[in-house]
């Protein structure tokens, strides 16, 4: 699956506008990865728009 920022623009959910990996996905999952996070686009909108990506607030909007 080719991987462009056309595309991704289409799909990503993430609402922090100065973001510089924004649309970009392998930087963004790279990024959080690194900080033991999660990226926008695993998180509904509710939870996404707390800009809290840690795997506990994750496993909280899934009731765990």
């Amino acid at each position: 699956m080719e991987c462009t920022f056309e595309k991704n623009v289409k799909h990503c959910n993430c609402t922090y506008s100065s973001c510089s990996r924004k649309h970009k996905c392998c930087e963004c999952l790279h990024y959080h990865r690194k900080n033991n996070e999660l990226p926008a686009c695993f998180f509904n909108a509710e939870y996404e728009r707390t800009y809290n990506r840690s795997l506990e607030n994750f496993f909280k909007m899934h009731g765990r």
